[in-house]
């Protein structure tokens, strides 16, 4: 074969690799509206939003990322309990999260900033069930973010029990 009908073939080749992997890129970059109530916002440092430079989540969607399970105490609740939630590594790379940090707010507006590196360094979860049950506002629901303390002791003070936000509405990705 000749050199232009090589580069010409290799040209051809390579641009079916880009038009494929653009495909690939713009099919991962949208997240179809929630179906029922939306319980959660992620906004800001996002790739993949479903309207509004948002990713807007109800509870099925939530699920559809992969449901995480932690077993602790808290520093609020009386013994072990036992958590189902979305992990927020999971939730942020679906998002396709691209900050260093997060600011997580409750209904209340009350806001705690998260560094992203501790859902990397523990297996932190966004709940939504606490001991089999969905969690109501007034048990700190419909979204709690729960750290593994039992299962890690540096996680069992003050500092790191100040990231567990309760009633979340909204992640802020910065």
């Amino acid at each position: 074969m000749s050199i232009p009908r090589l580069a010409a073939r290799g040209l051809a080749l390579l641009a079916a690799a880009f038009t494929a992997l653009g495909l690939a890129v713009a099919s991962a970059q949208t997240l179809p509206p929630p179906a029922g109530t939306p319980i959660l916002d992620v906004t800001g440092r996002i790739a993949v939003t479903n309207g509004d430079a948002r990713a807007r989540f109800d509870l099925p969607m939530l699920e559809a990322i992969g449901v995480s399970r932690i077993s602790t105490s808290t520093a609020w609740t009386n013994g072990r309990q036992d958590f189902e939630g979305v992990s927020l590594k999971a939730l942020l790379e679906r998002v396709g999260a691209f900050g260093d940090r997060i600011e997580a707010v409750a209904l209340n507006d009350y806001k705690v900033e998260i560094p992203v590196a501790d859902f990397a360094r523990w297996p932190v979860i966004l709940a939504w069930r606490q001991n089999g049950q969905l969690m109501r506002v007034r048990d700190k629901g419909p979204l709690w973010i729960i750290y593994p303390q039992d299962d890690f002791p540096a996680l069992d003070n003050k500092e790191a029990q100040g990231k567990w936000a309760w009633q979340v509405k909204e992640i802020r990705v910065r």
